[in-house]
Parts: structure tokens; C-alpha cells; sequence
């Protein structure tokens, strides 16, 4: 099975690959007098540019016509592809590696939460509280109060906030903030009233409401208790969403963000990208993923994977396994330390009916992507893709766990062996790696997110960000694959030291992993001629510098389509 692509997509493919495929071809065309068919758009010169392409691992200039790379090569190799109406910048020795993918992001949630309450670092419930008091004093009355990303790890005790401590700051706006991990929320009074939820409302299968001794929700709600309050929240006009997704898009360039796999998409969202798109502001290619059971909607039509263009593409398909470590939700084979009666929630439908629709959806041509935090829903998931594969035969499928965060030793070597992409997010290790071992024994924690060890037994990692979970700005996931030194600061030789893995490495799962994930490696991912001319300007050379300084480097230029769309 192979990708789709659009007409225009599949002739500039062809003719850069077949036509202009090497630096010296397009000398030889300057020579007999073709110039000015072929005369560059864009070069870049006098840089450090760090390619991804084994066949060609570095190089000094980059040359660009319309959207694609036309040569990459030394200052020489691409001089004589200048011409008048060339744009020519001197990259002043800086370093240029290829636009970072990042293979899992809930975009329109991260366009959302940057003008919503920033709760993310409070470093205690009264810092909490006095947030979201400020945030709601210049709110109308009656607004809700979304977003938030709060994490009760950052405050000693580490209890979970209720809604009796904001009631009294938010007595006209009804709230429900999400813990950062998106998989626990909070609720205030208002908005449990307004749910038309008390304490006769029963737990849901694959979630929970949190209770006081007398029985009555003190405002958490998890996973699939969401949905109580979730079902009285205003659906948002297009317009909003419209401006969320322009914010994402801006603060994606910045960051050189060039292509995002939005894990939380669905018609509506990818109506809004489509928008940005005819309005010429989308500056981020966009691989969207419905919910599984969706798979019928996109099979009736006959989309397969990767339908679209280049900008703006469908067809994977996100399920749910379980829920997170944070919020003790997380599927294991055995209890968490600090709470031995639960192994977790499995998601309801984890068993043989999700099964059966992964091997429908498979069967129709759509990618399967599904989201395992805890060692028993990587299992299970493994053998629901073995399962799957074996029932519908041989094709380029690229089965995808979203996470993989802690998997038994036996099951590591699965991912290699039966070609699952591992989409990780590296940020989550110096995070969760604050706290993680109050809930695991060290057996466990072997196998949290391993790089090293799947990348050793032949598997591919895509690496994003889990944004708005986590900071979207890739330079901090580089620097904590690297280093997986903790946030804290207590393990200065890194958290799980064994599992690091190069600066390389690091990129090229950003990059080129990520672009495999979704069937697009064969036009992006690396810097080669033929390729898309997505490509980034760093202030530092995160490749020699010592790796604790990397997460302060900056990304100074940012090219899409052969466009800035962004500079410093």
C-alpha cells in the first residue's frame, strides 16, 4: 500500500527526484545554458547544516525552488544556482537541521490553552488558587474556566486540589481544569451543578469521580468521568477555534515546528486547518487523527492513511488503552506502590471489541494508532497489533503506540520485531521523573521510557511533545533524551542514565521518525534535493555544545514550504 499524494505533489516529487536529484546535475543544466529554469528561490550559506542523511551527514548550503530542496551541497555547489531574484541569507555559521515533526500534539488544545490560566508550575495550592482567582476576575460572568494544566506533584503534600478551595474565587464562572496529563480534571461547584452532578451519579466504566468520606465528588474527575461535566460545556464557535489554531501555528513556527500529528483531531478541527490553509496562515503541516471508533465515518467515504497533500493530510485513527501515571491511571500488571489497591484503568473497551475494530480499521486502510502508558496496556496492545497483522495479512500499516512509557523487558524488543513505531515524548522523563518512583518499584522503572533499548532492537522512534501536557518547543525534548536529568535537579546523571541516547539520535526521531510515522519520510524528515524545504535555524550547535545548555538554545529562523515563516 502506498500514501497518497495530490497531482501536484506527485509531479514536483518526481521531477526534483528524477530531474534535479544531485548538485552536480544542476550544474551541468547551469552550464548549457538552463539558469533560469532552474535558478533557486532561496540559499542558505555558510552554515552548519546537519542533514540526517547518512548518504550525506553534512553539508554548507542549501538551495530551494518553490517548496523543495533543489541542492544541498558546499557554497560553490549552490553559488551558481543564484540568481536575481534569489533570496540569499548568510547563516553565519549557525547551525540548520531539518524542521522538527512532532509525532503527538493535541494542536488545537495548545492554541487554547496559551490564553487560558496557566497553572502548569504553581508550586502550591495557594499559588493555585490566587491563579486562577486573577484569571477569573477579568472573565465575564458565566464563562468558563477550561485548560489550566495543573500538577499537584509540584506541592508538599502532594494532595489533589477540590473544588471547595476555588469555589469561594469563581462564584460566576463555572470551572474544569485539567491536570497536565489530560487524563484528571477539576471541577468547582458551579460546574458540578450545572453537569447536574452529586454524589447519586455512579462511576463510569474506564473512569472515576473522586469522593469524600460521606460519599459526595470533591471535584476530580478521571478519564471517562470527564464526560459528566464535559456534556454541559459550551461548544465552542468556529471563529475560537479558528483563533486557537492560528495561535498554535505562530507559536509553532517559533519553536521550528514545521509538521505536528494532532492526536485529537476530527472533521470539525481539520475544517479549521483547512480554513487556515485557504487563508494562507497555516504554518504547520498537519497529519490528523480521529478517534478509532470513528474508523466507519472515513471508511464510508474510502479515505485510506494518508490522504491529503503535503500540508494538510487524515487517516490515522487514536484509541485508548488506559489513562496516565500522574493521575494513578495507568494500566499495570501489578498495584502502584502508593496505592496497592488499584492497578489502574483499562479504558472499557481495551478488550476484544477494540480488538475487532483495529482489525476493521486496519482492513479499510487506515493507520492504527494507539495511546499504552502502563506495562499491561503495552502488552495488551502488542497483541492486539500482532492479532491484527496476523488476521489481515502483510502490508506497510506502521502500527503506532503513543507513549509507550513503561514496558516490560520482553515486550521491548516487540517493538523492533514486529515494526511498532514507538511515538514517545521525552519531555515526560524529567518531568514525571520528580515523582514517578513513589508509585513504581525499580523493576518497573527499568523499562520506562526506553530509547536506547528500543532503538537497540531495531525499532523507530517518533518523538513530540504530549503539548499542551508539555512544552511543545522541541530543544527541551532534546535536552532531556540526552541528559534525562530531572526537573528537580536531583539526578545530574540523568534519570535511568542507561537509556539516553545522542544528540543524533535525538534529531533524527524528531525528524526523520516522526515523518515514518506517518508515511512521509520519502519527502521529509531529512535534508536531501527532491525533498520539502522545511528546514530550521538553531543560535547554538546543540551537537558539540556541553548537553545541559541545550535547552537554551534558540531557534532563530524557521522555513516551511521554502517560506520563513518565522525569525528571530
Amino acid at each position: 500500500m502506498h500514501s497518497l499524494m495530490s497531482t501536484s505533489d506527485f509531479f514536483a516529487s518526481s521531477f526534483m527526484n528524477k530531474i534535479i536529484s544531485t548538485c552536480s546535475l544542476c550544474i551541468a543544466l547551469v552550464s548549457v545554458g538552463y539558469s533560469q529554469a532552474i535558478q533557486a528561490d532561496l540559499v542558505v550559506t555558510n552554515a552548519n547544516v546537519q542533514t540526517i542523511d547518512s548518504k550525506r551527514p553534512s553539508a554548507r548550503s542549501i538551495a530551494v525552488m518553490g517548496d523543495r530542496i533543489i541542492a544541498v551541497g558546499s557554497d560553490a555547489d549552490t553559488k551558481v544556482l543564484i540568481g536575481p531574484s534569489t533570496r540569499v541569507i548568510d547563516a553565519k555559521g549557525k547551525l540548520i537541521v531539518p524542521g522538527f515533526n512532532d509525532a503527538h500534539v493535541h494542536f488545537m488544545e495548545t492554541g487554547a490553552q496559551l490564553s487560558s490560566v496557566d497553572l502548569r508550575d504553581a508550586k502550591s495550592p495557594e499559588e493555585f488558587v490566587a491563579r486562577i482567582k486573577a484569571f477569573a476576575a477579568k472573565l465575564p460572568k458565566g464563562r468558563w474556566i477550561l485548560g489550566g494544566k495543573w500538577d499537584h506533584e509540584n506541592w508538599t503534600p502532594n494532595n489533589l486540589p477540590t473544588a471547595a478551595m476555588i469555589d469561594a474565587v469563581t462564584p460566576d464562572n463555572p470551572v474544569f481544569i485539567d491536570r497536565l496529563d489530560g487524563h484528571m480534571a477539576l471541577a468547582n461547584s458551579l460546574a458540578m451543578k450545572l453537569a447536574g452532578v452529586d454524589r447519586n451519579v455512579k462511576d463510569v466504566a474506564g473512569g472515576e469521580i473522586v469522593r469524600d468520606s460521606s460519599g459526595n465528588p470533591t471535584g476530580i474527575f478521571k478519564d471517562a468521568a470527564s464526560g459528566y461535566i464535559e456534556k454541559a460545556i459550551p461548544v465552542a464557535s468556529f471563529e475560537q477555534r479558528l483563533e486557537a489554531a492560528q495561535a498554535a501555528t505562530d507559536h509553532a513556527a517559533s519553536l521550528g515546528v514545521t509538521s505536528v500529528q494532532d492526536m485529537s483531531a476530527n472533521g470539525t478541527e481539520v475544517g479549521v486547518y483547512q480554513e487556515l490553509l485557504r487563508r494562507g496562515t497555516l504554518k504547520t503541516r498537519v497529519y490528523s487523527c480521529s478517534p478509532l471508533n470513528d474508523f466507519k465515518r472515513w471508511t464510508n467515504t474510502g479515505i485510506r492513511f494518508a490522504f491529503g497533500d503535503p500540508m494538510l493530510r487524515v487517516g490515522c485513527l487514536k484509541a485508548y488503552a488506559d489513562g496516565s501515571l500522574g493521575s494513578t491511571t495507568a494500566w499495570f500488571f501489578d498495584p502502584y506502590l502508593d496505592a496497592p489497591n488499584s492497578t489502574g484503568l483499562a479504558m472499557a473497551d481495551v478488550g476484544t471489541t477494540m480488538r475487532q475494530t483495529m482489525t476493521d480499521a486496519d482492513k479499510a486502510g487506515l493507520q492504527v494508532r494507539v495511546h499504552a502508558i502502563g506495562d499491561r496496556a503495552n502488552a495488551t496492545i502488542l497483541d492486539h497489533f500482532d492479532a491484527v497483522a496476523k488476521s489481515n495479512g502483510v502490508h506497510d500499516r506502521r502500527f503506532t503506540i503513543e507513549h509507550a512509557q513503561h514496558v516490560r523487558a520482553e515486550d521491548l524488543k516487540r517493538f523492533g520485531q514486529m515494526k511498532v513505531v514507538a511515538s514517545m515524548q521525552p519531555f515526560h522523563i524529567i518531568d514525571d521523573g520528580r515523582w514517578a518512583w513513589k508509585r513504581l518499584d525499580e523493576r518497573r522503572l527499568k523499562g520506562t521510557y526506553a530509547f536506547r533499548t528500543i532503538l537497540d532492537s531495531g525499532g523507530v522512534l517518533a518523538f513530540g511533545s504530549d503539548s499542551p501536557v508539555a512544552p511543545i518547543n522541541p530543544l527541551w525534548g532534546v535536552y532531556a533524551a540526552v541528559t534525562r536529568r530531572t526537573l528537580d535537579d536531583k539526578n545530574p546523571n540523568g534519570w535511568i542514565p542507561e537509556q539516553k541516547i545522542s544528540v543524533l539520535d535525538t534529531i533524527r526521531a524528531f525528524t526523520w521518525g516522526s515523518a515514518y510515522a506517518e508515511f512521509q519520510d520519502h519527502i521529509k524528515g531529512t535534508l536531501e534535493p527532491g525533498k520539502l524545504a522545511d528546514f530550521v535555524m538553531i543560535s547554538d550547535d546543540i551537537f558539540t555544545i556541553d548537553a545541559t545548555k541545550i535547552r537554551d538554545a534558540k531557534v532563530i529562523m524557521t522555513v516551511v514550504n521554502g517560506k520563513i515563516v518565522y525569525q528571530k
